[in-house]
């Protein structure tokens, strides 16, 4: 089963940003909110949690 994960608001004046790093491979476990991948945007760099385990 697939979960759509949406980027969280980062701050008003940021509305998109570039997957710099995978934390999980294809097929692996992940729990809810653990760290799935890393963003970078033109003022911050963050890691987005899973919003789902499976």
């Amino acid at each position: 089963m697939s979960t759509e994960v949406v980027m969280p608001q980062m701050g008003e004046s940021i509305a998109e940003g570039t997957i710099t790093k995978w934390l999980k491979k294809v097929g692996e476990r992940v729990e809810r909110d653990e760290p799935l991948f890393e963003i970078s945007t033109d003022k911050v760099d963050a890691e987005i949690p899973s919003p789902a385990a499976g």
